[in-house]
């Protein structure tokens, strides 16, 4: 329908080459609603009858459950779907359809729509994460684990404190994608190819009625650029590089050699050939589909690096690299959520491993800095002391007293003090010692659940208002649409 000019129909290799229709299906729903309201505002301001737009609405609304046929020849969906319109009200109506609008503007006006409903289905699924695992930690503010620098233990720490990080990491996500939103809800239906169009067009009208919260001003800004695009998946790529290092720590505790925590058999799979294996596979998928998504955003920005101002048809491969994130993202948060509630968790491994190790070297460094002690002073002495536990092969709380005394050699140290120190530090004395705004103390647990909830909550109720604005403005739309048939 497209190629009048060029007076010949295009070979079925060169069509299947430049076609993207078997992509467009995503955006099939969403291109008929914006065809809508083009055509209302249309008809609203004069351009077209009202009978023609009854013709035109009547045959999009009929379209709206319709299966669409990949091998139907169209080169895409805007194309099958305006041919099938004048097909069904015929040409001296539905030919007036794409009055005062280019394909420029429709298909980016369908990326836009589609991004918008993305990126407020991954913001609840991250709510929906987020609050799984603000709910875990609440069940385990007691439960001592090691953390670790390097991959070496490095201190105690609270099981809880590992899961609320995880929590703040992924609400970063979140108002990443939240703010992202404000500038991919702008629409840039009427900016026509580049230039606009000299047919009088109410621009703000149909933005309005689509859901939008204003219009790209700038008709070349508008069709040509595709800046949010790339912002969209580079937020999406961080979420997922999120997804993945808590996927890796998952693999690396459910071995074991660790054994602090047991997969679900859900999402966990047996090998070939070797029946006692339970191999993390969703989990390394995270990690692998991760990639992907680094690849999509590589792959937007490499094709929109080199275009020069206006619409080039590089910026049609796009789209498979914007559907694949959001699906890919979804599903992921979606897996991460139900792996986060119903793993098992290994208390008392955990609480054996932390207490094997010396993780109360720094507590009792700090404790003799509370008694006036230089702290580089205070470091040797305990690191002395983990040196002796280690070539004795006992734990600090072991150690006799002419070992400690070796420890403060060359210091004004007094042995007894450090011994005493020793006998009244543990783990759980560390844990409870520990005030500092943000720790792993056990005080500090309870806070930031209460302000993670307090979060969510406020979040969801954002998220609520903003899908209510647009579903009122669809609603309306549809009520316009009702009233002209």
């Amino acid at each position: 329908m497209y190629r009048s000019r060029l007076g010949t129909d295009l070979s079925n290799i060169t069509l299947d080459y430049v076609s993207s229709i078997d992509d467009d299906s995503q955006i099939a729903l969403y291109d008929i609603i914006g065809s809508q309201a083009h055509t209302v505002m249309l008809l609203e301001n004069k351009i077209i009858t009202k009978n023609d737009a009854k013709k035109i609405l009547s045959s999009l609304e009929n379209l709206k459950n319709e299966k669409f046929d990949s091998s139907s020849g169209a080169e895409d969906i805007h194309e099958l779907i305006e041919s099938l319109v004048i097909k069904k009200s015929g040409m001296a109506s539905g030919g007036k359809m794409h009055t005062a609008r280019s394909r420029n503007d429709q298909v980016v006006l369908d990326i836009r729509m589609k991004i918008r409903d993305d990126i407020n289905i991954i913001c609840n699924c991250l709510l929906d994460t987020i609050e799984s695992l603000v709910s875990v930690s609440k069940n385990h503010q007691k439960t001592i684990i090691p953390f670790y620098t390097h991959l070496q233990q490095a201190q105690a720490g609270l099981f809880s404190h590992y899961l609320l990080a995880q929590a703040d990491v992924l609400s970063r996500d979140f108002q990443r994608l939240f703010d992202t939103f404000e500038r991919i809800n702008q629409s840039p239906l009427g900016a026509g190819p580049v230039g606009g169009t000299s047919i009088t067009i109410d621009r703000h009208s149909t933005a309005k009625m689509l859901g939008f919260d204003s219009v790209v001003e700038n008709s070349l800004d508008a069709t040509s650029t595709r800046d949010f695009v790339a912002e969209y998946v580079a937020m999406v790529s961080i979420l997922m590089t999120n997804l993945s290092r808590i996927s890796e720590d998952f693999i690396i505790w459910s071995t074991s050699e660790f054994s602090f925590i047991e997969l679900s058999d859900e999402f966990t799979s047996p090998s070939s050939v070797m029946p006692q294996k339970k191999n993390p596979d969703i989990l390394e998928l995270t990690r692998g589909k991760t990639a992907e998504i680094i690849g999509n955003l590589t792959a937007i920005l490499t094709t929109v690096k080199g275009l020069a101002s206006g619409y080039g048809r590089d910026l049609q491969q796009i789209k498979s690299s914007i559907w694949s994130t959001s699906k890919i993202s979804i599903s992921a948060l979606l897996i991460i959520k139900s792996i986060i509630l119903t793993m098992k968790v290994n208390e008392k491994q955990m609480k054996k491993v932390t207490e094997s190790s010396n993780l109360i070297a720094l507590d009792i460094a700090e404790k003799l800095v509370q008694e006036g002690v230089p702290f580089r002073v205070t470091h040797k002495i305990a690191g002395v002391l983990v040196q002796l536990a280690h070539n004795s092969k006992k734990p600090i709380s072991k150690l006799t007293t002419p070992e400690i005394k070796k420890s403060v050699e060359g210091t004004k140290v007094d042995t007894k003090l450090v011994s005493e120190i020793i006998s009244n530090t543990s783990v759980i004395s560390s844990l409870k010692d520990r005030k500092s705004f943000g720790s792993s103390g056990y005080d500090e647990q309870k806070r930031m659940i209460s302000d993670r909830t307090e979060k969510i909550n406020c979040w969801r109720l954002e998220m609520s208002e903003r899908e209510n604005k647009i579903k009122s403005s669809l609603n309306d739309l549809q009520k316009s649409i009702d009233d002209i048939l």
